[in-house]
């Protein structure tokens, strides 16, 4: 029998931002049977899929036609290939790898989101990423209703990129998601401020536990831990809401030039290729700040982080249209001052 939706639910309730419209028909999936039967169900109809909530901002209209929250929570070991349904919390994921003693997600540790997302963003943090372990994905093919699986391969990944962000597979839901892991390290911990942690808290970042650690206490102190099961007792914002640009070496010095923390430039690309991919690739703070930014600036309940310069938060009542116009005038401002074109990371659902 197929579950039955519930009508013009308000989406802020099931957002990091607590931002966003209601939802026309809203189903939250937790078994795959269900999951299955409502995408049959909604063939031909208007879909949008959501996990968790923690990277997108919709907007005030809402989302009419049906929307999905995947909440399906099955993980099956099978060696060292781990097969996770896609409604699975990416940190229970990292925190049973870590249980079964595999290596391969530890550095990506308290990632909000759920594995759908990890899959669709190509998540990566402190020199891990998902592509490094991705083996193939499960999808829903809306287009005739198939369940097929697709090699890590065939999905494009690349930095914070998959074709689940195209058109090309916009007809393809994510049901599971296998990795491939390993009974030994597979990773060197370089990102300089996951050093300092471990070295200030006497860490050890040769066991899993302890990488798990310092990058939970590293995450921190940056401000970028959010749970969805205790929503209200944190900061609204999505993370990071854009991703680090690639520019020239000549602008990547000046860029870095407005790093506030003293690190040396060398440092800084050292840093800069951990996390992007390459010396090239800088952090979209120090294009914000060069593009005078500043961090805590507010534009009535929406501001910049006072720490946190590329989380824009709602301090309380803002609409989703406010922080909306806030991105973009970041975006607009960035590209006149210096010719940089900023993408966003987090997506914008509905009509803005």
């Amino acid at each position: 029998m197929l579950m039955q939706p519930t009508l013009n639910d308000p989406l802020s309730d099931f957002t990091s931002l607590a931002v966003g419209g209601k939802a026309e028909q809203l189903y939250i999936i937790d078994t795959s049977d269900d999951l299955l039967k409502v995408l049959d169900e909604a063939r031909g109809k208007q879909l949008w899929i959501l996990g968790y909530g923690a990277n997108v901002l919709i907007s005030d209209k809402g989302l009419p036609g049906v929307t999905v929250l995947i909440r399906t929570k099955e993980i099956l070991r099978e060696d060292d290939l781990l097969i996770a349904d896609a409604g699975v919390w990416w940190d229970d994921l990292v925190q049973y790898a870590i249980s079964q003693r595999l290596w391969g997600l530890e550095l990506m540790s308290a990632i909000p989101g759920g594995v759908s997302a990890a899959v669709v963003g190509n998540i990566a943090a402190y020199g891990q990423a998902v592509a490094d372990t991705l083996q193939w994905v499960e999808v829903y093919d809306r287009s005739n209703g198939e369940v097929k699986k697709l090699a890590a391969d065939e999905l494009g990944l690349t930095y914070r990129y998959s074709l689940f962000q195209t058109e090309t597979f916009a007809n393809l839901v994510i049901l599971k998601a296998a990795f491939k892991l390993s009974q030994q390290p597979t990773t060197e911990v370089t990102y300089q401020s996951a050093l300092d942690v471990a070295y200030a808290n006497d860490l050890d970042l040769s066991m899993l536990e302890g990488r798990r650690e310092t990058i939970l206490k590293t995450r921190e102190k940056a401000g970028s831990l959010w749970d969805y099961r205790t929503p209200a007792s944190q900061m609204h914002t999505a993370g990071s809401f854009f991703r680090n640009p690639m520019v020239d070496e000549a602008t990547a010095e000046k860029l870095m030039a407005h790093d506030e923390t003293g690190k040396s430039a060398e440092l800084l690309k050292q840093m800069n290729r951990v996390h992007g991919g390459d010396t090239k690739r800088v952090s979209a703070a120090h294009v914000l700040l060069a593009a005078g930014f500043q961090r805590g600036q507010s534009w009535g309940p929406v501001r910049l982080h006072p720490d946190h310069i590329l989380k824009i938060e709602n301090t309380g009542g803002a609409t989703a249209q406010q922080v909306y116009d806030v991105a973009q005038e970041i975006i607009r401002t960035v590209k006149d001052k210096l010719g940089i074109e900023l993408n966003p990371e987090v997506r914008f659902l509905g009509d803005f």
